[in-house]
């Protein structure tokens, strides 16, 4: 498009060229901002809609069939800076469809720059969209799913909607004529964060293509009072606030998962299980002297985990043992307890079992050194001699912790994908066909 010519002396290049008229209906000053470029104008203060390529400025519709409440959040006139280049807002039209009985509305504002043309803002509940006509022809098909879908530019959108759109109320000046009750049937592709749409009227179809904005940023960009309205709900082209999509999420998750498998396996292969205390004990119940300590062992090598391991005789009875790791050269007690339970029997379902005679616990990262354990056992004084055997074995494998590791990092990825879905439910729970546009194939 061609540059502007520069406007009257001591008028910014680029500013637009306006042309004061006045209204044939209630003699209202008009004033023409598009340059000549207009269609209809719609009077600000009768709102009289009028052809703007008639030197007469026939009345296309009076002022009873067009008047309304709609106040533009975007004053016309209001001038900033946009998408790189200044814009004036120029034309400003509310529009409405019926779905289900419920009458769902929008507005629209046109704005004008002499050196880039024409674009438009949309707003509904707070969700702004800047879009622009295409001049390409979009490739219009059905999926696996039987969604249709358009592609253009070699992005894919998927059908959100069809409708009848309805324009309620106009104001300013448009390229087009437009009046109020002008229908139109409008369809929606949705890629987030943008929105393909058409508009058909009769036998002319038109495209544009919108990008989801924040309204924070318009209001900025035009320098306007308070502050934008706070979005409600999930718009149908509105991107997700999350970083990372889903598949981004698991695909980390695999990769995670490799290495904590490949650690795992590694520890597997090199851990020396080496056996360095084993001994076996009696005890009874009616002993009054029952701790005792055992002979010092060494940990040698590196600082690794040391399993303690119990297998005691019980039957129908059970053992608790107090036990204590004690480094025989620095006196860093470990402590911890076990208890060892074992009950079977039968019933009229057939035998049964509850509990093991034997028991194992890990002690993550014991330094090398000399060692003894301290035990203290307990156990119902009812009962005999009860039998046990303690083993410790130094560098065992930890599972537990390759677990939590794998919880740690599935969590998240969980986390994230319920989000994504349950977001991508509230978005296309307004659409035509919510179940099948999700996760449909393209």
């Amino acid at each position: 498009m061609s540059a502007a010519p520069p406007g009257p002396e001591g008028t910014p290049p680029g500013a637009p060229q306006v042309q004061t008229l006045a209204c044939p209906h209630c003699g209202a000053p008009l004033t023409v901002r598009s340059m000549g470029r207009a269609v209809t104008i719609v009077c600000d203060r009768c709102h009289s809609i009028l052809d703007a390529k008639d030197p007469q400025l026939r009345i296309l519709q009076r002022f009873e069939a067009a008047t309304g409440d709609e106040v533009p959040s975007i004053p016309l006139g209001s001038r900033g800076k946009w998408r790189g280049a200044v814009y004036e807002a120029i034309g400003f039209q509310a529009r409405s469809m019926e779905v289900d009985g419920i009458t769902y509305s929008w507005r629209e504002y046109l704005l004008f720059s002499p050196y880039k043309g024409f674009r438009y803002l949309t707003e509904y509940n707070g969700h702004w969209n800047d879009c622009s006509v295409i001049t390409a022809l979009p490739e219009v098909h059905a999926n696996a799913a039987g969604v249709m879908t358009a592609r253009y530019l070699g992005k894919t959108y998927k059908h959100f909607q069809t409708c009848t759109a309805t324009t309620t109320f106009v104001l300013g000046e448009f390229p087009w004529r437009v009046t109020v009750d002008d229908a139109t049937e409008v369809t929606d592709y949705v890629a987030p964060p943008y929105v393909l749409s058409s508009e058909t009227a009769g036998s002319e179809t038109t495209w544009t293509l919108g990008e989801y904005v924040n309204g924070a940023d318009i209001w900025k960009a035009f320098g306007l009072a308070g502050l934008a309205p706070t979005p409600v709900g999930i718009y149908e082209n509105q991107p997700s606030q999350l970083r990372v999509s889903a598949g981004q999420t698991w695909f980390a998750f695999a990769g995670l998962a490799t290495a904590i498998f490949v650690i795992f396996t590694v520890n597997q292969l090199y851990s020396q299980r080496e056996e360095v205390f084993r001994e076996a004990y009696r005890f009874s119940p009616s002993s009054t002297e029952a701790s005792f300590v055992t002979p010092v062992f060494e940990l040698k090598g590196r600082t690794s985990s040391v399993e303690v391991k119990t297998d005691a005789d019980v039957s129908n009875q059970w053992i608790y043992l107090d036990y204590a790791l004690i480094d025989d050269d620095t006196g860093q007690a470990y402590d911890f307890g076990r208890e060892i339970t074992y009950y079977s029997g039968a019933d009229s379902d057939g035998p049964w079992q509850e509990g093991s005679q034997h028991d194992r616990v890990v002690l993550p990262s014991i330094p090398p050194g000399h060692y003894y354990l301290r035990v203290e056992p307990e156990a119902d004084a009812t009962l005999g001699i009860i039998g046990y055997t303690v083993t410790v074995t130094r560098d065992v494998p930890v599972l537990g912790v390759y677990f939590l590791a794998l919880a740690a990092i599935l969590l998240p990825a969980l986390l994230i994908s319920w989000r994504t879905y349950n977001f991508e439910q509230m978005r296309w729970a307004e659409s035509d066909h919510p179940m099948k546009s999700i996760g449909g194939d393209e």
